[in-house]
């Protein structure tokens, strides 16, 4: 891949990943209920996924599932539910002293959250739809291909932790102003809200969509 073509998917890795959705709301959401460390728990699991994505659409099969109305349909609605599941989850958080409790074991293992990141990802076919758009505008058809991939796989997957990781420290920031249970409640309310929001959206996808 030559440099300028890279630089170019460098950029755009940034801005899809720094754009608002599901991963971002996730990464916060960890963030706040079991601080940075704990958090890269669940951002493992969210890049696991994105290379579920990636690899699909690599050897063909994201571009099988997009145009087949019925598997479309299915993952996509096995994502709305899941997303509902997490704001219902968020909606009935405990109010306790997030700064106390963040770093500390809590009933969500380091398997838990990574599963729980992995499914946010892997059960969004938008995102499948975006990369099999974007993808192709970096890929010389003519040139190997299975180092182009790794290449754009690696770097999407970079970026997206470090990006991803700044979101949950965003998060752990909040917790200075969590001092009383209406305030906890309050954001827990909000990301509840937030993951309603974006199953909503992901409910509104349709095959054929790119954004």
């Amino acid at each position: 891949m030559a440099w300028h073509v890279w630089l170019a998917f460098v950029g755009a890795a940034i801005a899809i990943s720094v754009s608002p959705g599901a991963g971002a709301i996730q990464s916060m959401a960890t963030g706040l209920t079991h601080g940075v460390r704990r958090g890269y728990w669940s951002i493992l699991g969210l890049e696991l996924g994105l290379m579920l994505q990636l690899t699909l659409v690599a050897i063909g099969l994201g571009a099988a599932v997009a145009s087949s109305i019925l598997a479309f349909n299915v993952i996509k609605w096995i994502g709305v539910a899941y997303l509902i599941y997490l704001a219902v989850r968020q909606w009935r958080t405990a109010t306790v002293d997030l700064r106390e409790q963040v770093g500390k074991a809590t009933d969500s293992s380091a398997t838990g959250l990574v599963v729980r990141g992995f499914l946010v990802n892997a059960t969004n076919p938008k995102g499948l739809v975006f990369f099999l758009a974007v993808l192709p505008q970096f890929v010389v058809p003519t040139a190997p291909l299975l180092p182009q991939h790794l290449a754009i796989g690696a770097t999407m997957v970079v970026v997206d932790l470090v990006v991803m990781g700044l979101y949950t420290a965003l998060a752990v920031r909040l917790l200075n102003w969590l001092h009383t249970p209406r305030q906890q409640t309050i954001v827990n309310r909000v990301f509840s809200g937030l993951f309603a929001t974006a199953a909503v959206l992901l409910s509104l996808v349709r095959r054929g969509a790119t954004a």
